[in-house]
């Protein structure tokens, strides 16, 4: 017969505390995302606060402006190099759209009429067609003859990224001369054809031009709509402030010219705006690699790391009785406690990284080691998973470009010599073999896979092509080009 009893028994277990797993959290978050947690305990926690010394303050927008693109330019850099959109109306709407269709949130007053909800948001595809490549291709979709197709491509060359044509028509005939000549009446009719186009609005030479065109794809009953292009056509003027004024101009009721000014106030004044080419992500690096005196040196960014201390005007006044007071304290110790172990290991780990590929670093991609997470982990004496956690989403800024810390670790390949050489190193001796081999008698994936062979490495030509697609290189059919006469 089962009776129930008590037993003791001893034995050992690891409990992931709240303290551990926070640590173990910061240690995954790139830069950016550890901001905003750290933005977010110094609004949770009474104790933390942020250093007040200046330079030591890094906001999100100082980081998003002083980013890197991976291989490239910084955002700051790419930021100075773009034009100004200029007065994107013609001189009769100037007016207007200095009052009511300015750019930015803050650019109209609260009783303008294009002002807060009944603003048209402003929302980007995510693809990398650009608005001009956008309308070629509706170009060549439409059955117009070589002359006109010629024409609406200097119409389409003409139109800006707000989807504004910045050219008159005489300029776009100076364009096509003396290849082409044409009458302005002829450069009109096609630029009908553009005005067609989607997005809709697009091709306008005005602001009014542009609702116009929209208003006019509208069905031909809906409420307000012939009283809107009126607007747009010759009343944009007073659409601001002048209510009474234009109800007496249209001879309209109110119910009418509410109808109407509400299909004014949500046709888009930038049209073009939301076809643009997808935006690169920029990353903030998280070391320097410089090169020093005695080799290689690697440093923290620490102008974008977050600063923070323990506000000591509330910690000294602790008595025994804040007990919830000192909870937050004990959290605000340990959150410093864990951003010094997560800052420690990424530089531990970068140094190691930039030291066992310090060949890469002198000579580029075909000097680089394979190298896997086991190696790092049991160079610097930590596990596995801890590696894989600080080298995702982590980037490292060197002589060489901007490189995520992943890209340094690869899968090994066999040596004719019975040595390892790194996949990467496999792909820069396939990029370097193509651009320098015959266009006229391309390499095929075979002859690739015997010249590397021959280099020392034994790849196979199911390998070759699965490197050359990662590449993005076209086969050898697609490669071959015709000798020149």
């Amino acid at each position: 017969m089962l009776k129930p009893s008590l037993q003791l028994r001893l034995g050992t277990q690891l409990t992931m505390t709240p303290q551990l797993q926070q640590a173990i959290r910061l240690l995954q978050l790139p830069l950016m995302e550890l901001h905003q947690t750290i933005a977010d305990a110094l609004e949770q926690n009474p104790m933390l606060e942020a250093e007040e010394d200046g330079e030591g303050d890094v906001s999100l927008d100082t980081l998003e402006a002083s980013a890197s693109a991976p291989g490239g330019e910084s955002a700051e850099q790419a930021a100075s190099r773009a034009e100004d959109p200029g007065d994107p109306v013609g001189e009769g709407d100037a007016e207007v759209a200095d009052d009511s269709w300015e750019d930015g949130p803050t650019a109209a007053t609260s009783d303008t009429p294009w002002s807060g909800e009944d603003r048209p948001q402003e929302f980007s595809d995510d693809s990398s067609e650009t608005l001009q490549e956008h309308l070629a291709y509706q170009l060549r979709l439409s059955r117009l003859a070589p002359r006109e197709l010629a024409i609406g491509e200097a119409i389409i060359d003409a139109i800006d990224d707000d989807g504004r044509l910045g050219d008159s028509l005489e300029m776009v005939q100076d364009c096509l001369r003396p290849e082409l000549k044409c009458s302005i009446e002829e450069i009109e009719r096609v630029l009908r054809v553009v005005q067609a186009f989607d997005p809709a609005g697009v091709g306008a030479r005005s602001l009014g031009e542009c609702i116009e065109l929209q208003l006019a794809q509208l069905a031909a009953d809906t409420p307000g709509r012939d009283t809107a292009i009126a607007i747009a056509r010759d009343h944009l003027a007073l659409v601001r402030d002048q209510r009474p004024l234009l109800r007496r101009t249209l001879n309209v009721d109110d119910e009418e010219l509410d109808q109407a000014l509400a299909l004014v106030r949500g046709c888009h004044p930038r049209p073009g705006s939301t076809i643009q080419p997808y935006r690169p992500d920029y990353v903030v690096p998280d070391v320097y690699v410089r090169r020093g005196q005695h080799g290689w040196v690697v440093e923290l960014n620490t102008g974008a790391l977050p600063r923070i201390r323990v506000n000591q005007a509330y910690a000294s006044h602790l008595g025994r009785e804040h007990g919830q007071m000192r909870d937050l304290l004990k959290e605000a110790r340990w959150l410093l406690r864990s951003l010094e172990i997560r800052n420690e290991t990424l530089l531990t780990v970068a140094r190691c990284i930039v030291e066992r590929q310090a060949a890469f670093f002198d000579h580029g991609d075909e000097a680089m080691r394979p190298m896997v997470l086991r190696d790092v982990a049991e160079a610097v004496d930590k596990h596995e998973a801890t590696i894989s956690r600080i080298t995702t989403g982590k980037y490292m800024h060197t002589p060489r470009g901007v490189f995520e810390f992943r890209y340094f670790f690869s899968s090994h390949v066999a040596a004719t010599d019975g040595t390892e050489m790194s996949s990467v190193v496999i792909r820069a001796k396939i990029r370097k073999l193509i651009e320098s081999e015959d266009a006229g008698n391309p390499l095929s994936d075979n002859r690739l896979a015997e010249l590397l062979a021959a280099d020392g490495a034994q790849v196979a030509r199911r390998t070759v092509a699965k490197y050359r697609e990662a590449l993005r290189i076209a086969p050898s059919s697609e490669r071959r080009t015709a000798p020149a006469r």
